[in-house]
């Protein structure tokens, strides 16, 4: 019953990153809302689910996008990867921990986009992807990072409460 409250979370978290957040640009950089959201929620020590949002968020963001989901699903699948990594090493400094995975998943899923545009054939010149796409989304994920741990969170307290 615990893992159905992703729907509601990712369908909210889609829908705001495609009306509000995509609307908030750095050059040509965008915020990546589901990238925080699943790096927050695989943050939380309790949660045993967060594979299954992985895949939740890479069919409701394929859905949404023109990117197919076998080239969002290495980067989603990542950033849980490496936040289950980092939950069980760097335990004390939980916001050091977001702000890495959220760096590192930002790269990652960039990584594979641009490779995937480019053997598509697409001409994209990897010193303009670089400058006016990756660093701008970088700073922006950062940015909303903060909030979206703190509400992510209270969610999760909230849906794994503490035994008394």
């Amino acid at each position: 019953m615990r893992n159905l409250i992703a729907f509601p979370v990712l369908l909210l978290a889609i829908i705001l990153q495609s009306s509000i957040v995509s609307q908030v640009k750095l050059i040509a950089g965008y915020a990546d809302l589901m990238l925080i959201v699943l790096a927050a929620w695989a943050l939380q020590e309790q949660v045993k689910s967060a594979w299954h949002w992985a895949i939740v968020a890479c069919m409701f963001t394929a859905f949404v996008s023109h990117m197919p989901w076998w080239i969002l699903s290495p980067g989603y699948l990542a950033v849980v990867y490496l936040a289950q990594a980092l939950r069980k090493r760097v335990w004390q400094a939980p916001l050091l921990a977001m702000f890495s995975v959220t760096f590192a998943g930002t790269l990652i899923a960039h990584l594979i986009s641009f490779v995937a545009l480019r053997l598509s054939g697409a001409p994209l010149p990897f010193s303009d992807v670089a400058g006016l796409i990756t660093l701008p989304s970088l700073l922006l994920n950062m940015l909303f990072a903060i909030p979206t741990y703190t509400f992510i969170r209270d969610l999760a307290r909230w849906v794994y409460p503490l035994e008394e």
